[in-house]
């Protein structure tokens, strides 16, 4: 599902009439996806009855359309009209031809018709307004709006592209905005629809064919897309039975403190549990007791502590370390101590740490080949393995001079907002008001995939490549989910994904196992990190 700015969507449709398929054609072709939703939706129930509110734009075209077919499949169909018709509107007239009722908001002042249509029908379709708004609303659309709004129906509600009185850009969204059950996105989902407050207006997102002609300029030069089942689906490697532990990588994890003990073992588990062949684990040495027992499918090195945080002499460790892995997780419960910050300034700084002084620029993740093997990939890095970089190692990074020349190609960074903040010097606010750009115009400019974590994850690629997670549930917001996200993100890469592809499969699933979480437990207030790994065999049945 591609997502799309106003003025990106308008180029699409009007390049795809300049090249014969119409405004007209994509309006039909639209009605006819919105009504096999509604179909899709309710058209099993007993009540087959639906009242749109129309308005005078394309929105309430596409909902004429939609109601027509509709009313000629045996529902009872009905037109409310917020707003007048072009004179002579074609569609009006055929779906009166057709025996639907139409009534106007200026005929209907008191609202009585619109109150009596509320109370019999099964399904309501808003569209009334669409990509052109301007907040606040129009006195006469904002009445319509809030009686139906506070009337509170019983029926499905269905938006018909974007829930009336949000503003597709910026998410913004009037006061009077109806809340639907299902958005029906025509041809993309617009950026707005990502941003709250609309996402917690839109409901269910779905996206219906326009008709679109092939070979769009403007369609095939969008590089942001809303993940899916399917593409996650596509995006896994295959698991034969032939296969042995040397087939699906070595995760190593560098991990852990005395005051945050658990995060080793959350990343490490959630490396296993996602099909990682063996996960060693590298932590300060007083943490080894405490964590062995609950892991004894890894395997551990002891590392140089100060007081139970890492200390610079461990990089010399780690020189042997790095030989025995294939993707290393680095920053898990750090700390942001001196002796830590040491730790990865001179595992970075080192001679022949980073292949940065001796790349000759950056290579899309896109445009790797899927099967590069992990050896491959350690040539490309000059000996360093593939990286990962999460939480505290972020924060740790950030004290690193030019480190994004330092980091082997295309590593994987995964920073909340108030990580991102500290990395690119941008407020929270900023980067938050701004996510797809921001996550965009970083990967880029520092060379690495870009896991922008928080409601509506982003993922970005340096050859301009964003994707979105459709989801926003307060089941992630816990402490050690983030651990659990990183450690997807190295087991999957460990399993010979590209960078990219492993960053947006793991986000997808991190996901959905926090929704199946709640939904488990019965709560999403009560979903702890570890559930997630308990959990995750299950989302991955479905997927996998």
């Amino acid at each position: 599902m591609k997502i799309v700015t106003v003025a990106e969507m308008q180029a699409i449709e009007r390049e795809s009439n300049d090249k014969g398929w119409t405004y007209d054609q994509m309006m039909e072709k639209a009605g006819t996806g919105l009504a096999e939703i509604v179909e899709s939706f309710y058209g099993y129930e007993e009540n087959r009855s639906v009242t749109g509110l129309v308005g005078s734009g394309n929105n309430g075209g596409d909902t004429l359309v939609a109601l027509e077919i509709l009313l000629r499949s045996g529902w009872k169909a009905r037109a409310y009209l917020v707003r007048p018709r072009p004179k002579g509107d074609a569609l009006l007239d055929r779906f009166q031809q057709a025996g639907g009722e139409v009534v106007s908001a200026e005929d209907d002042q008191k609202f009585k018709k619109l109150d009596s249509w509320l109370k019999e029908t099964a399904v309501l379709l808003d569209g009334v307004l669409g990509t052109g708004i301007k907040l606040p609303l129009k006195e006469e659309v904002a009445k319509v709006l809030a009686h139906v709004k506070e009337a509170n129906p019983s029926c499905f509600v269905v938006a018909v592209d974007c829930p009336s009185g949000v503003d597709l850009d910026s998410g913004a969204a009037a006061d009077e905005t109806i809340p639907a059950e299902v958005t029906v996105c025509m041809a993309a989902v617009k950026t707005g629809l990502l941003r709250f407050p609309a996402r917690s207006l839109a409901g269910d997102l779905q996206v219906v064919d326009i008709g679109l002609p092939p070979r769009l300029k403007s369609w095939n030069s969008v590089k942001v897309e809303m993940v899916t089942e399917e593409m996650v689906r596509d995006l896994l490697p295959v698991r034969k039975p032939d296969s042995h532990k040397g087939t699906f990588g070595t995760v190593g994890v560098v991990a852990g403190s005395l005051n945050y003990t658990g995060a080793a073992y959350l990343c490490a588990s959630a490396a296993y549990r996602i099909g990682a062949g063996l996960v060693q684990v590298a932590v300060p040495a007083p943490l080894h007791a405490a964590l062995a027992g609950q892991l004894p499918e890894a395997t551990w090195v002891l590392l140089p502590h100060d007081l139970g945080v890492i200390n610079e002499a461990a990089v010399d460790v780690l020189a042997r370390y790095l030989e025995k892995v294939d993707v290393l997780l680095l920053g898990p419960g750090f700390g942001v101590e001196d002796s830590t910050a040491n730790f990865v300034r001179r595992l970075f700084d080192q001679p022949g740490a980073g292949p940065a002084a001796r790349r000759i620029g950056f290579i899309s993740a896109v445009e790797r080949p899927k099967a590069e093997s992990n050896e491959q990939a350690r040539e490309n890095n000059h000996g360093f393995p593939q990286l990962v970089i999460d939480a505290d190692g972020l924060k740790l990074l950030a004290r690193v001079k030019d480190w994004p020349k330092k980091l082997p190609e295309l590593s994987v960074l995964t920073p909340h907002p108030g990580e991102m903040a500290i990395l690119t010097g941008l407020s929270v606010q900023e980067l938050q008001a701004n996510r797809l750009e921001v996550a965009r115009k970083y990967a880029k400019a520092w060379g690495h995939v870009v896991v922008l974590k928080g409601a509506m994850t982003v993922i970005a690629e340096p050859g301009g490549q964003v994707r979105v997670i459709p989801v926003a549930t307060s089941a992630l917001a816990h402490a050690g989910t983030g651990d659990v996200l990183a450690g997807m993100i190295a087991g999957l890469r460990a399993q010979k994904m590209t960078a990219f592809d492993a960053a947006v499969a793991a986000a997808w699933i991190h996901a959905q196992t926090g929704l199946y979480a709640a939904q488990q437990i019965g709560h999403e207030a009560s979903v702890l990190a570890g559930d997630l790994i308990d959990f995750l065999p299950e989302v991955l049945s479905w997927v996998w």
